[in-house]
């Protein structure tokens, strides 16, 4: 059960950090796109190749948003993930030299909720840092 609600509090924090950047920059970005788009269609002296360049790039924006977010979130992923296997790890190693099996269950949901709270406390210096580069990217 424990588990089950470290896992919500992260899903919540990691959430509540995408719809802040959805609504702060990436909604904006997908604006300019359909607009920029709009414009290359109402081009009519370009090729169809040249308007479907132009449709192109005015794609790319936004596609390299949400490739940026995407990585992020994994690297945050994968580092709540190596942090908990270095939990199991402990835990298996106390029970290995004999601990009670209780005191090792405690023992493992600690050091979880600290991988947890780290992570979480990470979340408002990654979202800035993603602000900060999605803003360079819709300009």
């Amino acid at each position: 059960m424990a588990e089950l609600q470290q896992q919500l509090r992260v899903q919540e924090a990691v959430d509540s950090m995408v719809k802040s950047l959805e609504r702060a920059n990436i909604r904006k970005m997908q604006g300019l796109m359909f607009r920029c788009s709009a414009a290359c269609c109402e081009e009519s002296q370009g090729s169809m190749h040249e308007v479907h360049e132009c449709i192109e790039r005015c794609h790319a924006p936004p596609a390299q948003a949400q490739a940026l977010v995407t990585s992020e979130l994994e690297k945050f992923q994968d580092r709540l993930a190596r942090c908990t296997m270095y939990c199991n790890d402990k835990a298996k190693d106390s029970a290995d030299a004999g601990s009670k099996g209780l005191q090792v269950k405690r023992q493992l949901e600690t050091c979880v909720t600290e991988c947890v709270d780290d992570h979480t406390n990470l979340i408002p210096t990654m979202t800035r840092k993603m602000k900060e580069s999605l803003s360079s990217m819709g300009k």
